[in-house]
């Protein structure tokens, strides 16, 4: 697959979105950051592919942790802006880090400024291309989309990959309306003119309309039932924290779950099971899929970070 020759993909792995970078002359904008653990790593590797440019500013999709993290270091490294969805200000101006899902999620992130804010219907010139941003609330109610029909190219974030999108997180947090945005946006970007996506996690695809029915089914399998999402989701962020942990002590699993709100409220509520339950599913069900090991009396996650 080629894609423009101003675009580059930094492809990450789990923890970190993928990082996007695009080039207009001696200057370079980069869309989503990475997690605050890969920070570092994340600075390495756009000093690398920008090759002497100046970063000149750093736009998010969305504002999870995955996305957002590596913000300000990239800030501190480049003195670069950081331009965010406009739904957003308030929660990062004010580091809420409670609708930040942070706290909630017990995730880590590190607080940045921002310097502009970018809302739905406006046109951004990045990589020599023209950009339209679109509202894509789902998986989270402030996302954006970046869509070049010029170039027939999408910059989807976590509202579509190539075998689904990312956690509902609104649903499963007591705010519902989150399934029907979710349903809106797979409507929205199917009437989009797009050849190839550029998604938040994994590699960019060409086969759309495949990825696209593939979303619909997952979705219909959602909100046909509700529990399965529910179990989904503690399952993927459970793994995404053992990693930032790398590693929990097994006679701390409980103690862990029950401390944090996402874990302890969502296995209640949305699947019914207490702490202790919760815990001898999630081991149960993460062993079975190959996800987690047991090392001595550690929990150990079986991928690299």
């Amino acid at each position: 697959m080629t894609l423009p020759p101003d675009v580059r993909v930094i492809e990450r792995g789990w923890l970190s979105s993928n990082n996007i970078l695009l080039f207009d002359g001696d200057q370079a904008t980069l869309v989503d950051s990475g997690y605050v653990g890969h920070a570092a790593q994340t600075v390495a590797l756009v000093k690398s592919a920008m090759a002497g440019r100046r970063l000149r500013q750093v736009i998010n999709t969305h504002s999870h942790s995955d996305h957002i993290g590596g913000n300000a270091a990239l800030q501190r490294e480049f003195g670069c802006g950081v331009v965010i969805p406009a739904g957003i200000e308030e929660h990062i101006l004010n580091w809420d880090e409670n609708a930040l899902l942070l706290a909630p999620a017990a995730q880590r992130g590190d607080r940045f400024r921002h310097d502009a804010v970018v809302r739905p219907g406006d046109t951004l010139v990045m990589g020599g291309l023209e950009w339209r941003a679109h509202a894509a609330p789902g998986h989270d109610m402030d996302a954006l989309v970046f869509h070049c029909p010029e170039a027939r190219l999408l910059i989807s974030g976590d509202a579509l990959w190539e075998d689904g999108f990312g956690i509902i997180f609104g649903e499963l947090l007591g705010n519902p309306g989150a399934l029907a945005a979710t349903r809106r946006t797979l409507d929205m970007l199917a009437g989009l003119r797009v050849d190839t996506v550029i998604p938040g996690h994994g590699a960019p695809f060409d086969d759309v309309d495949s990825a696209i029915a593939r979303a619909y089914k997952r979705l219909a399998a959602f909100e046909n039932d509700p529990s399965r999402m529910a179990r989904n989701a503690i399952k993927a962020c459970f793994v995404f924290n053992l990693l930032d942990l790398e590693g929990l002590p097994r006679t701390e699993l409980e103690a862990y779950l029950g401390r944090v709100p996402f874990f302890r409220d969502v296995g209640v509520r949305q699947l019914g099971m207490d702490v202790p339950m919760l815990a001898g599913w999630l081991l149960s069900e993460l062993k079975r899929a190959g996800a987690i090991a047991i090392e001595g009396d550690a929990i150990v996650p079986t991928m690299a970070a």
